[in-house]
């Protein structure tokens, strides 16, 4: 089943990485009026739901199930993670109104921690921030693609949802 996780997972990723770029090309180049755009700037909402429930249970599998005990900077990427599902859940059901800007702010906080970790792992910061943690931040648990690891599908599902909510057309 982890096999299968670190296989599946990865490829989610890609497939973010490559909605991320289209969303961020067709924005510069004006180009939005292709029917993939009004989709995505449509079903922003329900697509961010989406990402943001798979990146929440991909990584609840990955501590709880895989037995990959999360390091100091992954639980602060949870912190901004989780919540985004209830947000988006209840923003989905009707029971919230105007989530657009507290996603992005939560996305890009998000993000911010994905970039630190995924620049440690790169080795071009120190590990020193998370010296005292019982789990090494720079430990890497999943190596796929040459490149995709933990943090990077991290930061995929942060600037996805963050894509999704600045192109969405309903909120």
């Amino acid at each position: 089943m982890i096999e299968a996780a670190n296989t599946i997972f990865p490829f989610l990723a890609i497939f973010g990485q490559i909605l991320i770029l289209y969303v961020l090309v067709s924005l510069i180049f004006k180009k939005r009026g292709s029917k993939l755009f009004s989709f995505l700037s449509e079903n922003a909402l329900l697509l961010a739901f989406l990402v943001a429930l798979g990146a929440t249970l991909g990584s609840l599998f990955y501590s709880e199930v895989a037995g990959y005990e999360p390091c100091k900077l992954c639980w602060f990427q949870r912190i901004f993670l989780f919540p985004q599902v209830v947000i988006l859940g209840a923003a989905l059901l009707g029971k919230a109104a105007d989530v657009k800007n507290i996603v992005i702010a939560l996305s890009a906080l998000g993000a911010l921690f994905a970039v630190y970790h995924n620049l440690l792992l790169a080795g071009f910061v120190s590990e020193r921030w998370c010296a005292s943690a019982t789990v090494s931040c720079a430990q890497n648990f999943v190596f796929a693609f040459e490149y995709i690891t933990i943090p990077v599908m991290s930061l995929t599902a942060f600037l996805l949802v963050g894509a999704l909510m600045i192109v969405d057309s309903k909120t």
